[in-house]
Order: structure tokens, then C-alpha cells, then sequence
């Protein structure tokens, strides 16, 4: 068979390259042509676009660069239809692959979704989209079956999470052998997890760097964004006890001691890395405005919204400053607080299903083309 994958993010390529992985255990004769990353180029096949050409945050970003959005649309559809895939998939990155779905369903391309749209957060009348676009949609949180099939009437595959599976295949490391390889001192360390896109990381580690002269007894490890150079991250080395590490936050999860976290995926990573954290994000001005009059939601980290109610602090945009950042940090270095962050982190564990996802969602896709 014949798959084309579109996946616009980090966390899309590291899903996708699982996903990509598992049906070539399914399909011995799978050939792939693909929007995404390294990770997904490693499993083989034709690198189309990488998403680190493709990633523009928050709603003024998107304006600012809708001309190249709207050529990277044009493009995808012609690389489409010259290939002539027997199936596309579509890895979360709604705003781009809505519309591709949409001239998808109109050539005759079967078309299947593997991790949904947030449209449970906003924009839920996207469901009307889902409903005439999607063949296929295989949702990896619990609460999304639920609120597809019985207040949408959509029936949707819960396949579990990737990430449950992509933590637990990495290669160990201890903490002795992490601070050899990487020349750090033997202090306990403090992850830093900025984000990935430029903007962000240079808004959240701005704060994030401020207090780092209040814990002499820790040493702050950057885990670097694979979609940028190191030399990127340069202007906030200058402070003695901070250090990068790049693309290699696994590693850097599975020996820390505590974490600061920027609001997405790598919440949940953190969590299931049993790494107590405190969750932060800061957007500009006019995109928070705008998102706070339309998402509804009572949280913004998937720790918090998977298992409804606060396992872990979020610090949003004015209350994300030094001054609270410093007393949540201490709060999770506490002992007491740490004991209840983990009983929380062990029941969100058992919620998502345990491991398998991604080849359970491959031999879905399989099975259902050869029918």
C-alpha cells in the first residue's frame, strides 16, 4: 500500500514515525511519502516538507504568514495527486490538514485521522468537517471517544496513547551515566521544556531563567527543540548553572528531579517520566485575548484535562512570573507534594490504556484498506 502522512509538528513526527513503524509490520509492502520531521524520515520512505517550515503559532503568527500556509496547501495537494496514495493520514495539525481533507474527499482519497483535532477545546463545529471528510478518526485520550460517539454520534477508534508506548521503548539511561555523557556536575537537575518554535522559547525561558539564582543547589538542563540549531539557544547559557542538552529530552526526563514545562505534549511526557512539574505558557497579548474568549476549557495542561481536576500547577500568562514560578518550584521539590504529584501520575498512567497504540492503530488502517 501506498500512505501518504501529514503531520505538522514535533510531536506529530514522533507519532507518525511510531505509527510508520508499526505498519510495516502490518504491510510488507508499505511505501510512505510524508509532511514531518527526522523522526519519520528515519523509518524511510519520501520526506516531502518538514514541519519546522510549516510551524507558525498563535493567531497573529497565522496571518502574518497565511501567503506561505496557502502555498504549502497548493503544493500538497499536487504532491497528492501525483502520487495517488491508497490512503492519507492525517496526524493532528488541524488548520492545515482540514483543508487538505476536504479536496481529499472530493478526488476519492480515503482518508483517515490518527490523533483528533482538539475540537473538544474550540472550534467544535469542526465536527461537521470530520463528519463529511474523515473515513476514519483514531482518538488516543479517553474522554474523546465519549464526547465523539455519544454527543456527536461519530464513531471513533480510542486506540490508546503513543506516547505511553514511545516512553517505555527508550533506551535507559541512569543518572551517573546522563551527567558523564553530558559533562554536568552531580546537583540534582531541574529540566527546562520551552517549546519548540522560536517565539515560544524565547518568551518562556525569558522567566523561566530569571530564578535560577534561587536554587545554587540544582543545576537547569534546556532540553533543546530538535527544530532548532544550538546556536539558537546560546544567548541563555550565560548563567553558571544553566546548560542545553538538544534533542534529547527523553534522556533528560528519565533522570530529572523537577521540571518547568511548557503548556503541550511534553506535559504529559513529563508526567509519565513520574518528573513532578509546573506547567507555564505565555502567548502574546492579542492571541491570548482572543483564544480566552473562545476555548473552553477549565485546564490547558493534558495531565489536568485528562484527569479533570489540577494534578499539576498551571502558570498562565500574567500569573506566569518569576516571583509565582520560584514558590511552585519549591512547592514540587517538597517531599509531601511530591508523594501526592506521583499517586495522581500512576492513576493518569493506568487512563490512558497502557501501551500498544500505534500498532493498534496500524493494523485498524491495514484491515480496513483491504476490505
Amino acid at each position: 500500500m501506498k500512505y501518504y502522512l501529514i503531520a505538522g509538528e514535533a510531536s506529530g513526527d514522533l507519532h507518525a514515525a511510531n505509527l510508520m513503524k508499526a505498519l510495516k509490520t502490518e504491510d510488507k509492502n508499505a511505501e510512505f511519502r510524508f509532511w514531518g520531521g527526522d523522526l519519520m524520515q528515519a523509518q524511510g520512505g519520501t520526506l516531502v516538507k518538514h514541519y519546522r517550515d510549516l510551524a507558525f503559532m498563535g493567531f497573529v503568527e497565522v496571518l502574518l504568514n497565511i501567503s506561505t500556509i496557502f502555498k504549502n496547501i497548493k503544493l500538497c495537494k499536487k504532491d497528492i495527486a501525483r502520487y495517488k496514495p491508497d490512503v492519507i493520514i492525517f496526524i493532528d495539525y488541524p488548520g492545515f490538514n482540514f483543508r487538505i481533507a476536504k479536496w481529499a474527499r472530493k478526488e476519492g482519497y480515503k482518508t483517515h485521522y490518527y490523533i483528533s483535532p482538539q475540537i473538544w477545546a474550540w472550534k467544535e463545529n469542526r465536527i461537521n468537517a470530520i463528519k463529511r471528510d474523515i473515513d476514519e478518526m483514531y482518538v488516543i485520550l479517553p474522554f474523546e471517544k465519549k464526547f465523539y460517539e455519544d454527543k456527536h454520534n461519530f464513531p471513533v477508534h480510542f486506540v490508546g496513547h503513543p506516547l505511553v508506548d514511545a516512553i517505555h521503548a527508550r533506551k535507559e539511561i541512569n543518572f551517573n551515566q546522563f551527567i558523564e555523557r553530558y559533562k554536568l556536575s552531580n546537583k540534582p537537575i531541574i529540566a527546562l521544556l520551552p517549546g519548540s518554535r522560536k517565539q515560544e522559547i524565547s518568551k518562556m525561558l525569558a522567566t523561566m531563567l530569571q530564578i535560577t539564582k534561587d536554587f545554587p543547589d540544582y543545576q537547569f538542563v534546556i532540553a533543546g527543540a530538535p527544530s532548532q540549531e544550538e546556536s539558537f539557544y546560546a544567548p541563555y547559557l550565560k548563567k553558571s548553572n544553566v546548560f542545553l542538552i538538544q534533542n534529547k529530552t527523553y534522556d533528560l526526563l528519565s533522570v530529572a528531579t523537577a521540571a518547568l514545562v511548557t503548556s503541550g505534549t511534553a506535559t504529559l511526557e513529563t508526567a509519565l517520566f513520574k518528573v513532578p512539574e509546573v506547567v507555564c505558557y505565555k502567548g502574546s497579548k492579542i492571541s491570548y485575548e482572543i483564544a480566552k474568549r473562545i476555548i473552553k476549557l477549565n485546564y490547558i495542561s493534558l495531565v489536568n484535562l485528562i484527569m479533570d481536576k489540577e494534578i499539576v500547577t498551571e502558570l498562565i500568562q500574567q500569573d506566569f512570573n518569576a516571583k509565582r514560578l520560584k514558590q511552585e518550584l519549591n512547592k514540587i521539590l517538597n517531599s509531601e507534594k511530591r508523594t501526592e504529584m506521583m499517586e495522581n501520575y500512576n492513576a493518569l498512567e493506568e487512563k490512558l490504556g497502557g501501551t500498544g497504540a500505534s500498532q493498534t492503530t496500524a493494523k485498524l488502517i491495514y484491515n480496513k484498506l483491504r476490505q
